[in-house]
């Protein structure tokens, strides 16, 4: 039942709808890898696209700020269960931060519907997150 809360919660913090899955979570709920518009990348529950930032290091965030409030991280709770190669790092104000093979993972503002995947590439900095 605690991870079943744990998960609802991290849902609710990422904005993430109840709606059903429309692809494999590979053990985790709350980010994944899929095909679309013949691309595969990562994604949250509701399908919107991830990302990486070049300026990141191996588990740390180097976005805050300005650039946290154009890149949102993708932020859960530290109990969240997260499948193989997820992990959660911890970002300056305490917050837990998704990352996949220690690469921190943020959404980009400018996305506004599923398959959206506005932010690849910008600024030579952003790229779109793939497994």
């Amino acid at each position: 039942m605690k991870i079943m809360k744990v998960a609802i919660g991290a849902m609710v913090a990422l904005g993430l709808g109840a709606g059903p899955a429309l692809a494999s979570s590979h053990g985790n709920a709350l980010v994944h890898s899929r095909e679309f518009r013949g691309q595969v990348y990562m994604m949250n529950q509701s399908h919107m696209s991830l990302y990486y930032y070049a300026k990141d290091g191996a588990g740390v965030s180097n976005c805050y700020g300005e650039c946290a409030a154009n890149w949102p991280p993708v932020l859960l709770d530290a109990n969240a269960q997260l499948g193989e190669n997820y992990s959660l790092i911890a970002r300056t104000d305490g917050s837990m931060q998704a990352a996949f093979k220690g690469k921190p993972l943020y959404r980009y503002i400018g996305d506004k519907d599923v398959g959206d995947i506005n932010g690849d590439g910008l600024g030579g900095v952003w790229v779109l997150a793939r497994p």
